[in-house]
């Protein structure tokens, strides 16, 4: 039986660190954490393909029982590419995605807006790398090891003190460890168990007792793969990415290329006002086919770029159950951590696609959380606390700044009011496209790496952030180099008595 699995009652433990203390054992080895991470989404996965290379003990549970293969497009760039660099990651990933040559926006009747091409890869030493979620998906579940990710895992409540932290779930297992992640998802179990707790304590700020601001709807698909002949882009080896307002109503969409002769598209439905969500009848808070049907219909005749077809054509090439209709939500809490449970991803910051950040900022989230916890000075409960408020304040001002990124995106590419019209306008067609290159420079300069691993070297020309090093990595490598060093000096004593002597 697993050592970190135990059956009893959640009732039976509170947070009084003399009653129970053998409920909540050390670590495993005594030297690192033993890490529960619930949700095996892209955060989760990823942070357990970093545990795993720093060698530190973890579990994955996942409240789905089993893969689904759902989502649409991603893109991912030298914000988080050097991590791959670093794991041996980055040429299998290729394999995968295609790199993102331009966005030519139009409107909905295929009438130019401007045309946006950057370098990327002579400016950041990456491409911005385009790909199906899924793959995304399928990509990372293939580096964790099958016995460390348990399927079927519905968290019900948690709990924690001063000697370890636990989860409950909904088959009535419980298991514990000494920290628990929460990267669930925006609608996180973890993070809605923590805040409750901490509001019975008023030890909760205001701003997160309130709900995920709800401006946007979303349809989301990725189609099997597709005739050259009828769809002549599904060949190339760069992908192009086509965004459309389509005027006079409250829909903008895109539609990129991907690897595997296949399109993916994404819908955005703009809601006129907060009484129009509320009367949004579907709740759906997983990525999931159901209630998709009403929106297809009112989008089905939106004009491809190419050929004659329409939208309606992707959708048929689409499995029904592979397209999902979800909320775009935003919302950066306040609240990251508390005791030994910290959130990462949409769990703690969800932002809109507009800013193309939010699967970026879930890996860096399990990067820098992965950094903090190789460095912890000890398994005791302040030492974690420490860590994971170094967590907190190492990622929230970037996260603010994607946030405020994704917000402003948002008017560009998704605003319908006449504002937002003229403010689109103004950007695209009156402002120098140098501008446009300093804002890509700017976002793309905090690349945050492992610090327990040899660092990425700076591929692009664009200036790179400092970040915080390991204590720990550079205390291990000066004991490596000196080991080495008494080494070389043992064998060339060797050497040198081993030569013959004259008379």
């Amino acid at each position: 039986m697993n050592p970190h699995r135990i059956r009893k009652p959640v009732d039976e433990f509170d947070e009084t660190p003399s009653r129970y203390p053998s409920q909540f054992p050390p670590s495993s080895d005594g030297k690192n954490p033993f890490v529960l991470i619930v949700g095996a989404g892209i955060g989760g996965l990823f942070l357990a393909i970093l545990l795993e290379r720093a060698g530190i003990p973890y579990q994955v549970f996942e409240r789905a029982t089993e893969v689904k293969a759902l989502g649409s497009v991603l893109g991912i760039n030298a914000n988080i590419l050097p991590v791959f660099d670093q794991l041996g990651l980055y040429e299998e990933f290729e394999k995968i995605a295609l790199p993102l040559q331009s966005v030519d926006l139009r409107y909905g009747d295929n009438s130019p807006i401007a045309k946006l091409d950057v370098d990327y890869k002579s400016l950041l030493g990456y491409n911005y790398m385009m790909f199906a979620r899924p793959k995304m998906y399928d990509f990372f579940l293939s580096k964790v090891p099958a016995e460390r990710i348990h399927f079927g895992k519905k968290v019900m409540s948690i709990l924690q003190n001063r000697d370890g932290a636990m989860i409950r779930c909904s088959d009535g297992t419980t298991y514990h460890g000494d920290i628990l992640v929460g990267a669930d998802g925006a609608y996180s179990a973890v993070r809605q168990s923590l805040f409750k707790q901490l509001q019975e304590k008023s030890m909760l700020p205001t701003g997160d007792t309130k709900e995920l601001n709800k401006g946007y709807t979303c349809l989301v698909g990725t189609t099997n793969s597709l005739s050259p002949e009828k769809y002549p882009i599904v060949t190339k080896s760069i992908s192009e990415q086509y965004q459309f307002v389509v005027q006079g109503t409250s829909y903008t969409w895109s539609l990129f290329n991907v690897p595997e002769n296949r399109l993916c598209y994404v819908v955005v439905q703009q809601y006129a006002s907060s009484e129009e969500v509320e009367e949004d009848t579907f709740r759906n808070c997983e990525w999931g086919p159901e209630r998709s049907g009403s929106l297809i219909e009112k989008v089905k005749d939106f004009l491809l770029p190419f050929g004659s077809g329409t939208l309606g054509d992707l959708i048929d090439e689409t499995p029904r159950d592979r397209i999902s209709r979800v909320f775009l939500e935003n919302k950066l809490f306040e609240t990251w951590t508390h005791g030994r449970t910290v959130l990462i991803g949409d769990a703690v910051h969800k932002l809109l696609p507009s800013g193309a950040q939010g699967a970026v900022c879930a890996m860096q989230d399990a990067v820098i959380l992965a950094n903090c916890l190789y460095d912890l000075k000890s398994l005791k409960h302040e030492s974690i606390e420490e860590a994971l408020q170094d967590y907190k304040q190492q990622r929230y001002p970037h996260v603010k700044f994607q946030e405020d990124n994704s917000n402003s995106n948002a008017t560009l590419f998704f605003g319908q009011t006449m504002t937002e019209k003229c403010i689109r306008y103004i950007v695209f067609n009156l402002l120098p496209k140098s501008l446009m290159t300093k804002a890509v420079v700017r976002v793309s300069s905090y690349r945050p790496q492992a610090t327990f691993l040899p660092l990425a070297p700076n591929r692009g020309s664009g200036p790179v952030l400092p970040q915080k090093p390991s204590w720990r990595y550079e205390k291990e490598q000066k004991l490596k180099r000196e080991a080495q060093k008494r080494a070389s000096a043992e064998e060339q004593d060797a050497s040198i008595g081993s030569l013959p002597i004259s008379l």
